[in-house]
């Protein structure tokens, strides 16, 4: 059973980023999305990382919900 903390600072973990409060403000205040940006096709990506954000959010896995925070962070 994986027991994983399903949060944004264990999220940007899993993604390589610097996972710290501040780096996190740093990163969604760097990559506003406008309306029109699907999240995963953010230039900000790298392309391990889309693939890891497509594939959660296909299979409405355990990051889904986080991803989906992270999305409306960004669009704020």
């Amino acid at each position: 059973m994986d027991t994983t903390s399903n949060d944004l600072s264990h999220l940007f973990k899993q993604l390589g980023l610097p996972n710290n409060q501040e780096s996190i403000n740093d990163f969604v205040n760097k990559n506003k999305l406008d309306k029109h940006t699907l999240m995963i096709d953010a230039d900000c990506w790298n392309s391990s990382q889309k693939a890891f954000l497509k594939e959660e959010l296909s299979e409405d896995a355990q990051w889904s919900e986080v991803i989906d925070q992270l999305d409306v962070m960004m669009r704020a």
